[in-house]
């Protein structure tokens, strides 16, 4: 099969690998249908992260299954499934509290961006749709396996909920998808820190009611001034840079909430700070396994169409062009077609 295997900062390229076999018999192995390069792709793209050797790359997924291991039940071959980046048995004490991307035997899913797939903890860690989706759907459900589900984390951590004011810091796909996630939950008021046009266009498509496009302290003074000087109820930070985390708190107003989304790199946070602030901070892998069910319905009912935030879709052989076109803030997000 092909597969995408980065081998150096802006080295991406496409390779033909072994094909994955059941390697444990909780595997299933999926024929991808679709997938796409994450943002946080481009912390290994830009150098930010080592890499001490090339690897496959990629881990949001949705396809159909071909083979399935002994010990799996609930699933057969032939399904249409979407699964989180990471894998979980579903079934532990901290899986059963919502946190599957703690779960006791979680693993990581890699090399997504590639025909075929191997996820491990199969049954805990794949939703089937209970038919084959209309074609139109697929990206929408792809998305579902991480940048939906992520930005909807961010919401639940921040606390968002009817009458409240949200703001949002980063305008990725995962800030984009938290707009959408705030929207569904009822609030009252979602201001997206943005300065693109294109991204501030589907902010509002999200439900956006305030764009702000100021960064830093001027930010904070913009979010202050539309919140009678309060800060925010909730705030989602989905960046992951020391900038973007202080924003956050400094938006927020007392006894707030912070959901942070943005994998850190070079976060510290003051603990006098913190301690004056009286702001919740919540956050980190989001166990997107949690909400896939009540996501994939919403989908398939059309109620939402999280897919919008693919802006570029490419062949799986043109997956470097993908890269680029992020890196260089041309695309939101790059779909790819096996």
């Amino acid at each position: 099969m092909r597969a995408t295997i980065i081998h150096a900062p802006g080295d991406i390229r496409l390779e033909d690998v072994p094909d994955p076999v059941i390697a444990h018999p909780t595997d299933a192995i999926i024929r991808l249908s679709a997938t796409c390069v994450c943002g946080s792709d481009l912390w290994n793209y830009r150098g930010v992260n080592e890499i001490a050797k090339p690897f496959a790359i990629g881990h949001e997924y949705a396809g159909v299954i071909e083979e399935v291991g002994s010990e799996v039940t609930s699933l057969r071959p032939g399904q249409f499934v979407v699964g989180s980046f990471i894998a979980s048995d579903n079934t532990c004490d901290i899986c059963r509290a919502g946190y599957q991307s703690g779960c006791e035997h979680m693993r990581p899913v890699r090399g997504a961006q590639a025909e075929y797939l191997r996820v491990p903890l199969a049954d805990g860690t794949l939703v089937a749709t209970p038919e084959p989706p209309d074609p139109d759907l697929v990206p929408d459900l792809l998305a579902a396996s991480d940048v939906l589900g992520t930005g909807w984390f961010g919401a639940t951590a921040a606390e968002v909920g009817p009458g409240k004011t949200v703001a949002v810091v980063g305008d990725g796909a995962v800030g984009l998808l938290a707009i959408l996630a705030a929207k569904e939950l009822g609030a009252e008021r979602i201001i997206a820190m943005s300065r693109h046009e294109s991204r501030t266009a589907l902010a509002h498509a999200f439900g956006a009611t305030d764009v702000v496009a100021e960064r830093g302290p001027d930010g904070v003074a913009a979010i202050k001034e539309l919140t009678g000087g309060l800060g925010a109820h909730s705030v989602i930070e989905a960046v992951g840079t020391d900038e973007s985390m202080t924003q956050a708190i400094d938006s927020t107003r007392a006894g707030g909430h912070v959901g942070f989304l943005g994998v850190a790199h070079g976060v510290e946070i003051s603990g006098d700070k913190l301690f004056r602030r009286l702001v919740h901070l919540h956050g980190g892998p989001a166990p997107v396994r949690r909400f896939l069910p009540h996501l994939i319905e919403l989908i398939l009912d059309r109620k939402i169409n999280p897919g919008k935030v693919f802006d570029l879709t490419l062949p799986l052989s043109e997956v470097a062009q993908g890269y680029a076109a992020m890196d260089s803030r041309q695309a939101v997000k790059t779909l790819l077609e096996p």
